[in-house]
């Protein structure tokens, strides 16, 4: 399917197996037998193809090999021929740099690159009232 050069891949990666093949077999197999294999969700998503920009995605990642790939596509799935890649992905904020592995297969690249932070509070503000400022020992 691409041209990915495994003798750079980490030796754990070549243990790698998903339903029975190994990553080797995966980056060969043509994208109908991955459709096969893959999990309910992602084989209705690319059944129906890839969007103009997922493809336009595709494409930059096959032409430029060493570079690490910025996107605002979210909604890629990971395919076999993206791992061991570095890619940059939008959170909304900034772009999020994520290196692709073989447990991400058939995943989404948003869920890579958290769009929010968890809220932290600390203790009141300035102008709070007198009430909401009180803080509980603990």
């Amino acid at each position: 399917m691409s041209h990915v050069d495994m003798s750079k891949w980490p030796s754990a990666w070549k243990r790698f197996m998903y339903r029975g093949y190994t990553l080797e077999e995966l980056v060969k197999m043509p994208l109908d037998k991955l459709i096969e294999i893959a999990p309910s969700r992602i084989r209705r998503s690319l059944k129906r193809g890839f969007t103009p920009e997922q493809r336009k995605f595709l494409e930059k990642l096959r032409k430029y090999p060493k570079k690490v790939i910025r996107t605002h596509v979210r909604d890629m799935i990971i395919i076999p021929e993206m791992i061991g890649r570095r890619i940059a992905i939008h959170n909304g904020l900034e772009f999020v740099t994520v290196r692709i592995t073989p447990p991400m297969l058939f995943h989404y690249l948003g869920e890579f690159a958290p769009t929010n932070k968890p809220v932290q509070h600390s203790s009141p503000g300035k102008g709070a009232t007198r009430a909401s400022k009180f803080v509980a020992k603990k």
